[in-house]
């Protein structure tokens, strides 16, 4: 499990390399200006990351299910080469999706040059001549691929683990409520930004500006600040294991 919780650590840090600097040059600015290129970077950056983090934790949740539900197959299961593929698959297969969706506007005409917002989220295909179908349609795709299907498998993990754990003893419903409500926390806080990103960007909805500036910087602020203290619960086990690694490389 700590390999996931450092790889969604990697991911906040990336993801705040991406937005940071921008957001601190426009609050010193008069005029908030971005080149086109560099918005689509952010965009690319932004939703590849946001995708890894869903990804990363509905591996999480099977590791976790493995670990509880049936610990004597788990160094079977969670071999090195499980992981490796687990955090191969969550880093490559939301990168390739966002890609491919910046692929399909690549040589379509912009009619318009003002973002709203502070970021350069999903309104950044508004500013297109004509909103491009095939990218609503593969949007569609890529958030059934990377958003509700890790939801929907994170949600009947952690449903097992708790039926399971309900008919055993009360150190393991503890080890089981310790390991599993901090990411359960982290999903539905996410899952919620994220849905309202969908709905501001692709339903065109009139929201306040002030609700949508409070609700974009959650969007940015949320994981770099608060993922550190919610899984911060674990920090022992974690230095544990990192002095058993330079151990190791240093014993080598």
């Amino acid at each position: 499990m700590y390999i996931f919780i450092a790889a969604l650590s990697v991911n906040s840090v990336l993801l705040s390399t991406v937005t940071y600097p921008k957001l601190f040059v426009d609050v010193l600015s008069e005029k908030q200006v971005i080149t086109f290129s560099a918005c689509r970077f952010q965009h690319f950056m932004c939703y590849s990351i946001g995708g890894s983090d869903f990804l990363l934790l509905s591996a999480m949740a099977f590791d976790r299910y493995v670990s509880i539900c049936k610990p004597l197959k788990y160094p079977v299961i969670m071999r090195q080469t499980t992981i490796n593929i687990l955090l191969f698959l969550s880093w490559f297969v939301p990168g390739l999706q966002v890609a491919v969706l910046h692929a399909l506007v690549l040589n379509k005409k912009l009619c318009h040059f003002t973002l709203k917002g502070i970021l350069c989220n999903n309104s950044l295909w508004k500013l297109y001549c004509e909103s491009p179908r095939a990218t609503l349609i593969y949007g569609l795709f890529a958030m059934l691929n990377v958003v509700i299907f890790p939801v929907f498998f994170i949600l009947f993990t952690y449903a097992k683990i708790f039926l399971i754990t309900y008919r055993s003893s009360r150190a393991i419903q503890k080890k089981a409520a310790e390991t599993c409500l901090p990411h359960l926390f982290v999903l539905s806080i996410f899952t919620t930004l994220c849905a309202y990103d969908v709905i501001i960007g692709r339903l065109e909805l009139d929201f306040p500006k002030t609700a949508q500036l409070i609700m974009t910087v959650q969007v940015v602020f949320y994981n770099p600040l608060f993922n550190p203290f919610i899984y911060g619960l674990k920090m022992k086990e974690i230095s544990k294991h990192l002095k058993r690694l330079f151990c190791r490389v240093r014993c080598s």
